[in-house]
Formats: structure tokens, C-alpha cells, sequence
């Protein structure tokens, strides 16, 4: 493979190509009530997703920067109540720049023809399959990579003060990880508990979100056998309603 298809319809395997006719059990599902996570672990056909994975592991390891927030030291000892602890968002993660024409990173996207695939109509398609609501025709898209220890703390993605994404949005996350990974983890809650487990690390998965919800991503864990470094590339949709903000098209969405 030497490009991103023009679709993403193209790299899709059975269970993908079902979904996108409405055939799939998934289908709407996070329409239903209640549900907040979707996740297909064989979305794509698999020596699609070893081409794409070979495109990104070639052309994008030297454009990746990092996206770095630790625990702020106050958030302990500012404390001045016993329990009152408040943790902000702390994530560790490196992210190639797809929202700057003059970023090195998006002009590789777009020779590439990635930035093409992921604002392709059967994008679009697949997270309306999945939301059981018609979206926006314009959406915001991100290229994010963990690496050894990268992880994302406990969060929920709420942005009350954006009138267009404060009554919820759907996020697509499209995971393809080299043979280097081992394991990492989606921990999201269920009933006001941190009580659910997905394992994310998969060649060619999907994970869809109704946001907003508790969750974070446990540090990847690298396979100590494999002389690589592990890498685990996510390929991100962000899609708003297409009853918020009608007035107000854009493809801005909230960022991670």
C-alpha cells in the first residue's frame, strides 16, 4: 500500500461492511439508552490494516510531538480538607499536527491521502451507523500515538461551556498497533462506577464513543520480546450532533 484509500469503506472486512450497510448488531447502538461505548475489535480487513500501519509507522514517528500534562504538584499538597482531593486530566501521548496547512504533519497526511480517508463520506457513514442520529457533514479529525508508559488519567470529555458538544458527541477511534504492544486497557464507567474493561490494543479495531462519560486509558504496556518501539496509532473522528448549533457549521471539535 502506498497511500490511504480514498475511502474508508475500502479497508473495511465483513463485520465493517455490515455495519455500514446497517446489518450489524452495533448498528445504532449508541442511540440506545444508556450506552456509551461500542467497540468492534476486527473493523478492518487485516492486511488492509497492516498497509495502513506500515504507512504510519514509515512516514510518521519523526512528525509526532508531545502532548504531555502530568499531575500538578498542588493538586496533593494544596489539598487543605482530608478526601478533597480534585484530579485534573493528566495524559501522556504524542500527536502528529492535522489541523495547520503549514504543519510538516499535515502536508504528509495529505500527500498520503490520510487526511482525504478521514473525511471521507463512509467515515461520516460509519460513526451515523454507530450514533443512530444524523451528525454533522463537517468533522474534527486527530492523529494520536502511545508509546511505552502513555496513558490518558480519568476524564470525561464534557465541554458544558461549547453549545454545540455540552448535550453529547460521538468520538471514532480506529487503533492500529505494531507487533511491539502488549496490552492497554480502557477503563470506563457503568452505574457511576469505574467497573468496565476493554482492551484496546488491536490491529484494525474500532472504539466508538457517546461522550460525555468517565474513562481513561491505562499506561501501554510494551511486549519485552520485540526490538521495536511500541507504538499504537489512533486515527480520530470527532463528530457533533447535526441539531446542535446548526447556525454555526464548522469542523471544530473538541480536542483531546
Amino acid at each position: 500500500m502506498r497511500a490511504f484509500p480514498t475511502e474508508l469503506a475500502t479497508l473495511l472486512g465483513p463485520e465493517g461492511r455490515a455495519l455500514l450497510r446497517g446489518a450489524h448488531p452495533a448498528a445504532g447502538a449508541l442511540g440506545r439508552e444508556g450506552r456509551r461505548f461500542v467497540q468492534l475489535p476486527a473493523l478492518l480487513a487485516p492486511q488492509k490494516a497492516r498497509g495502513c500501519l506500515a504507512l504510519l509507522e514509515h512516514h510518521f514517528p519523526p512528525l509526532l510531538r508531545p502532548m504531555e500534562t502530568p499531575i500538578p504538584p498542588e493538586a496533593t499538597w494544596g489539598m487543605v480538607e482530608n478526601y478533597g482531593e480534585l484530579l485534573p486530566k493528566a495524559s501522556r501521548v504524542r500527536t502528529a499536527l492535522l489541523d495547520s496547512r503549514r504543519a510538516r504533519a499535515w502536508q504528509v497526511a495529505q500527500r498520503l491521502g490520510l487526511l482525504r480517508m478521514l473525511r471521507s463520506a463512509t467515515f461520516h457513514q460509519l460513526a451515523e451507523r454507530l450514533a443512530g442520529r444524523p451528525l454533522q457533514r463537517r468533522w474534527g479529525v486527530q492523529l494520536l500515538c502511545y508509546g511505552p508508559g502513555d496513558y490518558v488519567g480519568p476524564h470525561n470529555d464534557h465541554h458544558p461551556e461549547d453549545a454545540e458538544a455540552r448535550d453529547g458527541y460521538v468520538d471514532l477511534h480506529l487503533t492500529l498497533c505494531n507487533a511491539a504492544v502488549g496490552r492497554q486497557l480502557l477503563v470506563y464507567e457503568r452505574r457511576g462506577h469505574l467497573s468496565e474493561v476493554a482492551e484496546v490494543a488491536t490491529l484494525g479495531g474500532l472504539n466508538a464513543y457517546r461522550l460525555p462519560f468517565w474513562h481513561y486509558t491505562t499506561p501501554l504496556e510494551p511486549r519485552p520480546d520485540v526490538p521495536v518501539e511500541a507504538r499504537r496509532w489512533v486515527l480520530l473522528g470527532t463528530f457533533l450532533d447535526a441539531t446542535a448549533g446548526a447556525s454555526r457549521r464548522s469542523s471544530r471539535a473538541p480536542r483531546r
